[in-house]
């Protein structure tokens, strides 16, 4: 995601206001933005839509924009058709989207939640842009790294009192938690806004974590995945093993071989190069199996290949 504004926009058909799935609880945040529109951007966008929010969609061209909307579209979709929403709830979801190339159109958000790709340097620029574009000194601007120090984040800005981390899970409409992580800078009411935005709005079960490298599900989970991984290149086991082992085992839900095609190779092996960059200790460096197929392309259900094929 690149931090300049880009030409053009798209908007979401405008049909009827108002909240959608908690519509007994007050809208604490009206305006919101989400600046990327991937597997984590759209979800935030669409539970952020369906809990009454107006939001704001930016994406870096308009190819990602479509398959971001695409995205969002289908995972409406399949809620209706299960059942789980009301065809009504997800029209007032799409009228309270809106897709666009523009950075500048999120100057009145009240909340921007940065979601674009694991990368240091892009994030920093998305942060100093959206510390010049966004006009109220009171918003919140989030970050949904899944191992970037805050701190970071925050000083690429004039404002880091009102930066936070806001780490949301994948699928973001199906699993309920949010990492809330405040840096040293950020203020007691910004944390608590957040915390009541997350809770009372959104529905999701909020857990707090220190500002380092991980924070508390990642730093717990990425070494778990790193262990597989070394053990399928070693020859140990074969990947079917591997997750049959801990599904059947050890009643996990998924095995860690098909958690990390779900996550993106990129971004297990970003996020274990930021533990080991803070920590230094043996059992956080990325298994070279894993750069290999990062820089091969093959990064699991995003790309078609990874542990396991999903091109079919």
């Amino acid at each position: 995601m690149v931090a300049s504004p880009l030409a053009g926009s798209v908007r979401g058909p405008r049909l009827s206001l108002g909240p959608a799935t908690f519509v007994d609880k007050e809208v604490l945040v009206e305006r919101i933005g989400v600046v990327g529109c991937g597997l984590m951007g759209s979800g935030i966008a669409e539970v952020a839509a369906r809990a009454g929010g107006q939001v704001i969609v930016v994406e870096q061209d308009f190819k990602s924009l479509e398959r971001g909307r695409e995205r969002v579209d289908r995972s409406l979709s399949r809620a209706v058709a299960s059942g789980k929403l009301a065809e009504d709830v997800a029209e007032r979801t799409h009228a309270n989207l809106t897709f666009t190339l523009e950075l500048d159109a999120l100057e009145d958000r009240e909340l921007v939640i940065e979601a674009v790709a694991e990368d240091e340097a892009t994030k920093l620029a998305v942060f100093a842009t959206l510390d010049r574009v966004v006009r109220d000194a009171d918003a919140l601007l989030a970050t949904n790294t899944s191992s970037i120090p805050i701190i970071k984040l925050a000083m690429a800005t004039r404002r880091p009192e009102q930066v936070i981390g806001m780490h949301f899970f994948n699928p973001v409409p199906v699993l309920k938690l949010v990492e809330l992580i405040s840096s040293l800078l950020t203020s007691a009411e910004s944390t608590a806004k957040a915390r009541a935005y997350a809770t009372d709005t959104l529905g999701k079960t909020v857990i707090t974590s220190p500002d380092r490298a991980g924070f508390v599900v990642n730093a717990l989970l990425i070494p778990y995945l790193l262990s597989a991984i070394r053990m399928l290149e070693s020859g140990f086991a074969s990947a079917e093993d591997i997750d049959t082992g801990m599904v059947v085992g050890c009643a996990h839900p998924m095995g860690p071989l098909a958690l990390t095609d779900l996550i993106g190779l990129d971004t297990t092996l970003a996020v274990a190069e930021s533990l080991y960059e803070e920590f230094k200790e043996s059992h956080l460096a990325p298994p070279p199996l894993l750069s290999r197929m990062t820089q091969a392309g093959l990064l699991g259900r995003k790309s078609g290949q990874g542990f396991y094929s999903y091109r079919s």
